[in-house]
């Protein structure tokens, strides 16, 4: 997969030293950004050992990029064993940097943000702490797959203040805070997200200099530039224009619109997971980073008619989602209902060790998410801003299940109750003759 690559950085219009740093390796396909603090130059010093550490921990475990570029092996396995080379090398990175600090006084507290994006066969690969960003554009839609570890971040989450108030309140003074960063300690915690590349995809990858002057809606744009080269030069420019209250850093990635039949099957096979799982109760607050996450741990599984997907009475721990085909439901033989693409069944499964309550089967050729129990727990636990989501929306699926319940049982009541008026009204005596 060619891809069209640029970079650019500045010191910006406030600063005397641009503290941040880029790295580009075209041959590991990596790209990296990191915004150091400090001061003194030790922030510099940072991000400088964060880029090139990053790299050198990537490089020296190429192996395992390369079998997975050749898909040589079990997919999931492949793609766990790539990200624990980004999550290890940002390891290594804070590591260096602790050390550093520690043996030059000069240096005490120094430490960078540092954003890495790797690309390997058709996946994407990424590492991040701090809050430099990186955003995917694809078809036209913005999507900031980074979460900023900031302050100011952590408080927009908490519901104790809107974005766009940020600079009017007073909380303004701490709006370059961050909750992690990479050399603040031997080790940190880095956030990692694997996912498809499909052509046309354009990335950016920016420090807080560069994001804070950005309007979103206008990235597509911006991105689409012909020459890849001006692009990064432009993005600085804009933030310059806007105030240059930081240092600024953009690096720009691009994929070439190829247009071949795999590619269109495989955007479309993917757009098609996205819209009906975002149509589900269960995930439409999920964010499409959210959504990608989850889709990792929700393989496919293919069913031909007549096959039994779940049986009555035998236990089961897997949500099934239908993507195409039909699905019919039914019960002691008898039928309760027929399920087509969007619907989805057995998502008690998830909490609860109970029995199936009824049986399915796949009528016609029918594709299916299959999310396991335990699959479900793992996101819980490492994920934890998507847990709280992931189980407030199942608290509103049973609730919404259990008035559901209360309604019918409530119709039939009151059906019973008219019949055994009814039937009195029959046997009453005629006494008006």
């Amino acid at each position: 997969m060619d891809i069209e690559f640029f970079a650019a950085t500045d010191v910006g219009r406030q600063r005397e030293h641009n503290e941040d740093n880029f790295l580009i390796d075209p041959k590991l396909r990596l790209f990296v950004v990191a915004d150091g603090m400090g001061g003194h130059a030790a922030g510099e010093v940072a991000s400088q050992i964060a880029v090139h550490e990053v790299c050198r921990g990537v490089r020296e475990h190429r192996d395992a990029i390369e079998r997975c570029e050749r898909s040589d092996g079990d997919p999931a396995a492949l793609r766990q064993e790539v990200t624990a080379v980004l999550e290890r090398a940002v390891q290594q990175a804070s590591a260096t940097i602790f050390r550093a600090a520690q043996e030059d006084p000069r240096k005490r507290g120094m430490a960078t943000t540092t954003c890495a994006l790797l690309l390997a066969g058709d996946r994407g690969f990424i590492a991040h702490v701090g809050d430099s960003r990186i955003y995917l554009v694809r078809e036209g839609q913005v999507h900031q797959i980074t979460e900023d570890h900031s302050l100011i971040n952590e408080l927009v989450k908490r519901g104790k203040i809107k974005r766009d108030e940020i600079e009017r309140s007073p909380y303004a003074k701490y709006k370059n805070a961050v909750t992690r960063a990479v050399g603040a300690h031997e080790s940190a915690e880095a956030d990692t997200l694997d996912f498809d590349v499909l052509p046309g995809d354009q990335f950016l990858l920016c420090s807080d200099g560069m994001y804070a002057y950005l309007k979103e809606s206008e990235l597509p744009r911006l991105l689409a530039a012909d020459d890849v080269a001006q692009v990064p030069k432009d993005l600085v420019a804009l933030a310059n224009a806007g105030g240059g209250h930081d240092n600024i850093t953009a690096v720009v990635v691009r994929i070439p619109a190829t247009a071949t039949k795999e590619a269109a099957a495989r955007a479309s096979d993917l757009a098609n997971k996205v819209e009906v799982l975002r149509a589900m109760p269960l995930f439409r607050h999920l964010s499409y980073k959210e959504i990608i996450r989850v889709l990792n741990a929700t393989p496919v599984r293919d069913f031909a008619p007549g096959d039994a997907v779940i049986e009555e009475g035998q236990p089961g721990d897997e949500l099934f989602v239908i993507l195409g085909g039909k699905v019919r439901l039914h019960k002691g033989g008898a039928p309760i209902t027929m399920l087509e693409r969007g619907a989805h069944f057995g998502e008690m499964a998830l909490v609860d060790r109970s029995p199936r309550s009824a049986s399915a089967t796949a009528e016609e050729p029918t594709r299916m998410l299959v999310l396991k129990r335990n699959d479900f727990y793992e996101i819980i636990r490492k994920e934890p801003a998507l847990a709280t989501k992931l189980l407030w929306s199942f608290v509103q699926v049973l609730t919404e299940r259990l008035r559901k319940t209360t309604a019918d049982l409530s119709g039939a009541r009151l059906e019973a109750q008219a019949v055994d008026l009814s039937e009195a009204a029959l046997f009453e005596p005629d006494i008006t003759g």
